[in-house]
């Protein structure tokens, strides 16, 4: 399963046109660059969601920070049963 990932973009390099603009987006404190040519109206501040380093639609600060959340939820839950998650992130019977 692919997830995209919410993040704020904290520069934008301009390219010759729109399609070669290059975003640096921090996710919760972790920066990457991101092509952003299926956000032309992005700008900086905003929120994206990033989907294999391609911002592939904008959000609302809140949206973006309850998705976070969810995430890290996620995570909590992944480290807490660990081996008792199968492949598909169900609990297997023993």
């Amino acid at each position: 399963m692919c997830l995209a990932i919410p993040g704020k973009v904290i520069s934008i390099e301009e390219g010759e046109d729109e399609i070669f603009r290059i975003g640096l987006v921090s996710f919760d404190g972790i920066n990457r660059e991101v092509n952003l040519a299926m956000v032309p109206e992005v700008k900086v501040n905003d929120y994206v969601l990033v989907h294999v380093g391609v911002a592939i639609q904008t959000l609302d600060e809140e949206e973006a920070m309850k998705t976070m959340e969810y995430l890290r939820e996620l995570n909590e839950l992944n480290e807490e049963l660990g081996p008792e998650l199968d492949q598909e992130g169900l609990g297997k019977e023993e």
